[in-house]
């Protein structure tokens, strides 16, 4: 299969309509190059806020309402977008004010298939920033989603970065992973979680990026980043693990041809077995017993 990650740009909105156009150009364009699979970034919906205005996206809880208001609208549109096309869109994660998860809002990713239905998937663990400044909360529990071509699963962002968040979805053929960060260190630490994550459960993990300046926020004002596709070093893969990966901070998609038969030939027979044997862990995950070297 063809997949399509994005490195993408968040630009001030003058009108609905700018972002339909804009939505709809990034999906034709990953749709003509074969692209089955689209992913887009965590928190790209933020844009949506300068809809209401440059100081209600410039403030922190305004905007959060701001785009909470306008998710259903959002969610129709990319549901359009996938029955067109015949593709499944990961949509860019958004602040949700989901009342079975209390008043305050969780960061969503909607998973949407070419019939248009929709899935989704809420982060785990918050950042500092998340949790201290804007008050965005866990939501639903990790989640598999079996799809035509292979198991799916999803860590947004810094939830990459827990390996037992990665062995919950040991199953998964594929994790998506959505991200924004606001320097070269975020992105390296995101980056360094999806290279691990595939090296220990023996799966392709694809990371997608907000890139640029917003000077209209406070919350994502800067990113760092670009996409990559990554696999385990071992059989049927490259030697360094990377599938693909685009150039830093540049907008744009970058495509991968990934063979997900690949995944469980090794699993089932590579060099090494990190999956098959990440029970033999078991009992030493207590401090080591320290001692004296003199």
């Amino acid at each position: 299969m063809k997949l399509a990650t994005a490195a993408y740009q968040m630009d001030f909105l003058n009108s609905w309509d700018d972002y339909v156009a804009k939505l709809t150009e990034w999906v034709s364009e990953a749709a003509s190059n074969g692209a089955e699979l689209m992913v887009f970034p965590e928190f790209g919906c933020m844009e949506l806020a300068t809809l209401k205005g440059r100081a209600t996206a410039m403030d922190l809880e305004a905007s959060l309402h701001a785009v909470n208001e306008l998710i259903p609208q959002v969610d129709a549109l990319h549901a359009e977008l996938a029955k067109a096309h015949g593709a499944h869109i990961l949509a860019a994660s958004a602040p949700v004010f989901d009342p079975a998860y209390g008043p305050r809002p969780v960061n969503r990713a909607r998973f949407f298939a070419p019939s248009g239905d929709m899935v989704v998937q809420d982060k785990q663990i918050m950042t500092r920033f998340e949790r201290e400044d804007w008050d965005v909360v866990p939501g639903c529990p990790l989640q598999l989603f079996d799809t035509s071509f292979g198991k799916i699963g999803i860590l947004i962002c810094y939830d990459s970065q827990y390996p037992l968040l990665g062995r919950a979805l040991s199953e998964a053929d594929m994790i998506l992973v959505p991200s924004t960060t606001e320097a070269a260190y975020g992105f390296n630490r995101v980056r360094s979680g999806c290279r691990a994550r595939a090296i220990e459960q023996q799966c392709i993990t694809v990371m997608s990026s907000t890139v640029g300046d917003c000077d209209w926020s406070t919350s994502v004002e800067t990113s760092r980043g670009r996409g990559g596709v990554f696999g385990p070093p071992d059989t049927g893969f490259p030697e360094d693990g990377i599938i693909a990966q685009g150039v830093m901070d540049r907008p744009g998609w970058t495509y991968a041809d990934v063979d997900l038969d690949a995944v469980a030939r090794v699993r089932k027979d590579g060099v090494v077995l990190n999956r098959t044997h990440w029970d033999e862990q078991a009992g030493r995950d207590h401090p080591a017993e320290l001692r004296s070297l003199s």
